[in-house]
């Protein structure tokens, strides 16, 4: 399973470990990864994703995974998120034009 967050791309960073003698050897610093269910109001599913705490405060923070994937790039997101966001896409364009 690969250390990247499927929402905003982050990766393992690398960087150095430094003893009190200033030696160094090199490390990994890995992103905080958790598998959550998120919700599609637009969709009414759930979606299950492997995404960084600081991405799911992202979320909470811009109001749902809808507006979330609305503002989302492209080529941050994972091929499942990419599917989902045009999915919501998609359901958004047909309720606009329905209303």
């Amino acid at each position: 399973m690969s250390r990247v967050c499927e929402l905003t791309g982050k990766g393992p960073m690398s960087g150095n470990n430094v003893s009190h003698a200033k030696n160094r050897t090199r490390r990994r610093f890995l992103p905080n990864l958790n598998d959550v269910t998120l919700q599609s109001e637009s969709l009414g599913r759930s979606f299950k994703f492997r995404i960084s705490a600081a991405a799911l405060r992202t979320v909470d923070h811009r109001g749902g995974l809808d507006k979330f994937m609305a503002k989302a790039k492209d080529t941050e997101l994972s091929g499942n998120a990419l599917k989902v966001k045009k999915a919501i896409a998609k359901s958004s364009a047909t309720a606009d034009a329905l209303s």
